[in-house]
């Protein structure tokens, strides 16, 4: 996961809609059924999908009242966490 994709996915969220990345992560959920995919295609995919969601969860906390900076610095503290495990 990468913060810079994660804070700007985050403020496209903001300015848009969540939507958009929900029906983003769903279409490259489908394309990662495609057999002819190379494995790394298939790292990027998932990286795009990882970095996708982590905006959301993101987005949901500043939602909830966390401010933006607050909300980035916590969810990486968390993967960080989750990765040294």
């Amino acid at each position: 996961m990468k913060l810079p994709v994660i804070k700007h996915l985050t403020q496209f969220i903001e300015e848009n809609d969540e939507d958009f990345i929900i029906e983003t992560i769903e279409t490259l959920e489908g394309l990662t059924e495609v057999s002819s995919l190379k494995d790394e295609e298939l790292d990027v995919i998932g990286e795009l999908i990882s970095n996708m969601y982590g905006a959301l969860e993101v987005h949901k906390m500043v939602k909830e009242g966390t401010p933006k900076k607050e909300a980035l610095n916590a969810f990486m503290s968390r993967v960080l966490g989750s990765i040294d495990k």
